[in-house]
């Protein structure tokens, strides 16, 4: 399933009008999610797409024409007692309002991102739509357990010409969603084409950044590949980030590595919690420059990370037709480790010592 346009009933919408936001839940047409799993393919989709239709907003936008807009991903997860929490929401508000920022709209309160994200949650797992836990998923590590995504998103008020938003949209969204990564490879390719450049938004979570990877992900995918990695802009040599995901290279002198933050790389939320997992296992983890050179030569194990991938090995680069193979074209014990630890706390297999969930019910 990966993401599916599925939409839950209840969507969260608010509005920055006046010099203040404007909020409201919205309730679209469902039944329950036994009924809908027994209606025919035509009738299931045209409901679900009816929950995908908004007819009081703007189509002509400057969301809509130059892809003016920000969005975040993080997810709501089943707990083993038969609960649901969302992991670190809180960091998530953190780089919206960045976001919103970077692109000169008034940025969203975060103690309103992090209730919005809550109460989507709560009310349509009141409808009954929503992840329940599974044991079988502990035998994989949760790499193919279920969850829900939490979209939040920006859309700009009508306009045309080039221009900013003043009034913008925050909606949030909730889908069902599985394993990202479905391929049987594990392998990655260096692609020629270039994600984010110095003083543009590769910093920013901004929908136009996706465009390029899309396309390159494809590519990837065409040849055989389950991933793409993107080189820097400047000098070509430099290692940045994978698809719509940042990247971890364990060196041969068991030092973790991961590329610095700056303005073409997006700070990432699992990053980050990677590298504070790491660091408490007492290994040194670099935030610095990797050049292609260094991580084909002195990697042992690779691994990306992010909401979707959580942490994904990499079993081997392929550069200008030169395939290096990390240990041995399996799943180191470092990436294992960091995998299994996220996972485990996420769906509440493993204490939660930092506080990173937040529960919803």
């Amino acid at each position: 399933m990966a993401f599916a346009l599925n939409t839950y009933p209840v969507t969260f919408r608010s509005r920055f009008s006046g010099g203040k936001w404007s909020s409201e839940y919205i309730e679209k047409p469902h039944r329950t999610p036994e009924e809908e799993a027994a209606m025919s393919e035509k009738d299931r989709t045209a409901l679900e797409s009816s929950r995908n239709n908004y007819d009081d907003m703007p189509l002509v936008n400057y969301t809509s024409q130059y892809g003016l807009a920000c969005f975040e991903g993080l997810k709501a997860f089943p707990q083993k007692n038969g609960s649901l929490a969302i992991f670190r929401p809180d960091r998530n508000a953190v780089r919206f309002a960045r976001s919103m920022e970077g692109l000169c709209m008034p940025p969203f309160p975060q103690e309103s991102f992090v209730s919005a994200c809550v109460e989507t949650v709560k009310r349509n797992a009141a409808l009954g739509f929503l992840a329940r836990y599974r044991d079988e998923w502990e035998k994989d590590s949760f790499m193919t357990a279920d969850s829900i995504y939490i979209r939040p998103f920006t859309i700009s008020e009508g306009g045309i010409g080039v221009n900013l938003s003043r009034e913008p949209y925050v909606m949030v969204i909730n889908t069902p969603v599985s394993a990202y990564f479905s391929s049987d490879s594990c392998d990655a390719v260096v692609t020629d084409r270039i994600r984010a450049t110095p003083k543009g938004t590769g910093w920013i979570k901004a929908c136009s950044n996706y465009v390029i990877s899309a396309l390159a992900k494809s590519e990837a995918l065409r040849d055989g590949y389950m991933e793409c990695v993107f080189l820097d802009a400047t000098y070509r040599s430099y290692i940045e980030e994978g698809s719509s995901c940042n990247i971890f290279f364990y060196l041969k002198s068991g030092e973790l590595v991961t590329p610095e933050l700056g303005d073409t790389i997006l700070p990432g939320i699992t990053r980050e919690s990677i590298i504070e997992l790491t660091r408490d296992r007492g290994l040194k983890v670099s935030q610095r420059k990797i050049s292609i050179d260094e991580a084909l030569e002195e990697t042992k194990e690779c691994f990306v990370s992010g909401t979707a991938a959580g942490a994904t090995p990499i079993c081997s680069l392929t550069y200008h037709g030169k395939k290096v193979q990390f240990n041995g074209g399996r799943t180191g014990s470092l990436t294992s480790d960091i995998r299994d630890t996220i996972k485990g706390i996420q769906y509440g297999r493993l204490p939660d010592t930092k506080g990173w969930l937040v529960p919803v019910v």
